[in-house]
């Protein structure tokens, strides 16, 4: 069975909100949940996800409040924070990561932090059995795919192309995942412009798909009550772990 991960931005519009769609989401399909930090300058990410991160900032996010929504769903759906390095680096690192271990978290996923400097914290990660989640892209080389995923936990980020997130952009993928697949037997989950046109066609050859501009496409129509928000955010993900599967 493929799996199917969804990203969601935490306290969007609301804590309560978040909480309601992540068990929503569980029920419906998901299997992982990337509960995102809401950052000022998400890189990595495309204009829909970014927009959300700056309504949550806007309407006061804290990180106080990935940590509350954290401890009502990590039991329940396995949970990763996707994040941005500085927002994990004002915490302290031994501090944050300490307490995403008392809160069940599985991992981390932070985009701008490179493997090379990773090393620095990879004992702290350890030490509180806190996967930090590896990216690896169609710009690597085989070299470079052996060293990146030889101590990947959890799953590994297979970025579909060279670019950002919720773009529509096609690449014949599978030499990529092969390659992977190569040297590890850690999941790989296809991610960036995965939705329910794309995902059947991404999952062929990986392990499952990671879904987020999708979702939150649902979350940015003001028209939509938060009650139907969360049903279509159901249906999707019910839809693509169909797509996926079948």
């Amino acid at each position: 069975m493929k799996k199917l991960v969804a990203y969601i931005t935490s306290a969007f519009p609301n804590k309560d909100f978040t909480v309601d769609l992540a068990l929503s989401l569980k029920e419906s399909g998901v299997d992982m949940l990337e509960l995102g930090i809401p950052f000022s300058d998400p890189v990595a990410d495309g204009a829909k996800i970014e927009m959300a991160n700056h309504l949550a900032l806007k309407k006061g996010f804290k990180f106080s409040d990935t940590l509350e929504i954290t401890s009502k769903i990590s039991d329940s759906i396995d949970t990763f924070w996707m994040g941005y390095f500085n927002s994990f680096y004002q915490k302290g690192i031994e501090s944050i990561t300490k307490k995403a271990k008392e809160l069940n978290l599985k991992g981390f996923i932070i985009p701008d932090l490179p493997f090379e400097e990773t090393k620095e914290y990879q004992d702290i990660f350890d030490r509180y059995d806190i996967a930090n989640i590896t990216f690896v892209a169609p710009t690597d080389s085989n070299e470079r795919i052996q060293l990146l995923v030889r101590d990947a936990k959890e799953f590994i980020y297979m970025v579909a192309y060279a670019g950002i997130t919720g773009s529509q952009k096609q690449e014949d993928i599978k030499p990529f995942i092969d390659s992977i697949k190569r040297y590890t037997d850690t999941p790989v989950y296809v991610g960036f412009g995965v939705n329910k046109d794309t995902a059947k066609q991404k999952a062929k050859n990986s392990d499952g798909v990671i879904v987020g501009s999708a979702f939150i496409d649902i979350l940015l129509k003001d028209e939509l009550s938060n009650a139907q928000k969360i049903k279509e955010c159901a249906e999707l993900a019910r839809v693509i772990k169909s797509e996926i599967n079948s």
